[in-house]
């Protein structure tokens, strides 16, 4: 494989025997690779045992498992999106063909339009902005498509300030790039390559962090159509409608169905409907200090965020580590619980049953110690006294002896009183 792969277009997927993720992909794969093969597709699908080739996993980056990449000549792209047959597919064809694709009709351009939410199209000759072009479409392939058309090609609505240009069709209009306001190309493709209002998930959010974006969202439940969920949610839309000369180079808007994601992501219970803003950067939040009535007050809500006027929440700090760390082990024991009380019983009551036999065994090891000890220092204070003492003979013995140190002592002071009277 090592030798041959730069003969073909692979598509693999790098994967460890005893990652659980691995296993849920394996038939997600199987199905990817059959239908690739029916396809006709010049890919070829397949997979590595990463941890026995270990060596070759290195050499394409592999850092975790399942980790899907498409080898293309020397070049390899990561795939980064949902893991579902489609998806997958998808993004193989659109890796796999050619960078940049023309548009050579107007019938193209509108068959193109109605599968692509969001369209880049380069329109003009060679130029250093084609060159720039065709380098982002390298970088961000994984991403979007990226087209090119002649002006004849396009709508007839669309007007060009100048040649070459860079344009982007979504949310039912288009918006031209501009060097001088956007800034560099690569990061204008990375900001436009979403619609300017999205139904969010925990995948999406992941994606919008590499923006650099702000993410104002509606956090609601789809199924009640009750005015406050509706009118929160048609708030944020006007937002992102209306406002968007002002507030698209730092924000994204969108809603999320339930609060589930956004409690584990915030480490707190949000009462929905409400709204959110999330700094995907440095896991900051603000939440508004008054309640959301009308479009001015969510405009006044962003323009404090901008300004700094508006408390941020959360953040990476040591502090806030610590209190992840704590909310995600509460979260893993009450889970495992609710999903099986009986092995959470066995997985958390036998690790904390041993411990307290130990604990047990140590305690009373201590304390019996400790009266054996008491024993032996009370018998060995006991000897001593007996051995200090010693018998009746010695003791009479060493009374007399005192007597005699005594006595001649006072013979001898009487004999020098003597020498002194003579």
């Amino acid at each position: 494989f090592k030798e041959n792969r730069k003969d073909d277009i692979w598509l693999v997927d790098f994967y460890a025997p005893w990652c659980g993720h691995c296993k849920k992909l394996e038939p997600v794969w199987n199905e990817v690779g059959i239908e690739m093969k029916n396809m006709g597709s010049p890919v070829k699908v397949g997979k590595m045992d990463a941890t026995s080739f270990s060596s070759i996993a290195s050499e394409f980056g592999v850092r975790g498992y399942p980790t899907i990449k498409l080898l293309k000549g020397d070049l390899a792209y990561n795939y980064r999106g949902p893991r579902t047959k489609d998806d997958i597919i998808e993004f193989a064809n659109r890796v796999a063909g050619p960078l940049i694709r023309p548009l050579p009709s107007q019938h193209m351009f509108e068959h193109v339009q109605k599968r692509h939410r969001v369209l880049f199209v380069y329109v003009g000759g060679e130029s250093p902005l084609k060159e720039k072009y065709i380098e982002v479409a390298s970088e961000l392939i994984v991403y979007t498509y990226f087209f090119s058309a002649s002006e004849d090609v396009l709508p007839e609505y669309v007007t060009l300030p100048e040649l070459p240009a860079v344009v982007v069709f979504k949310d039912g209009t288009y918006f031209v790039y501009d060097e001088y306001e956007d800034g560099d190309l690569s990061s204008w493709i990375n900001r436009e390559r979403f619609q300017g209002y999205l139904n969010v998930d925990g995948f999406t959010l992941y994606e919008l962090g590499d923006t650099g974006k702000l993410v104002a969202i509606a956090v609601i439940d789809d199924k009640n159509s009750s005015v406050e969920h509706t009118r929160l949610k048609s708030i944020i839309q006007e937002v992102a409608r209306d406002y968007r000369d002002h507030f698209h180079r730092d924000f994204q808007f969108g809603h999320m169905d339930g609060n589930d994601y956004i409690n584990s992501l915030l480490m707190d219970d949000l009462t929905i409907p409400t709204i959110v803003v999330l700094n995907t950067s440095n896991q900051q939040y603000f939440l508004p200090d008054r309640h959301i009535e009308n479009t001015e007050d969510m405009v006044q809500f962003i323009n404090n965020i901008l300004d700094g006027t508006a408390e941020a929440q959360g953040g990476d700090g040591l502090l806030q580590r610590i209190k992840r760390i704590i909310y995600d082990a509460k979260s893993t024991v009450v889970s495992v619980f609710k999903s099986s009380p009986l092995l959470g019983c066995f997985l958390f009551g036998l690790p904390l049953g041993v411990i307290s036999i130990m604990c047990y065994g140590i305690c009373t090891a201590d304390t019996d110690g400790g009266v054996d000890e008491h024993e032996a220092a009370k018998k060995e204070n006991s000897d001593r006294e007996l051995t200090d003492e010693g018998s009746e003979e010695e003791q009479e013995e060493e009374k007399n002896g005192k007597y005699t140190e005594v006595s001649d002592g006072e013979l001898k002071q009487k004999d020098i009183m003597e020498k002194k009277k003579d």
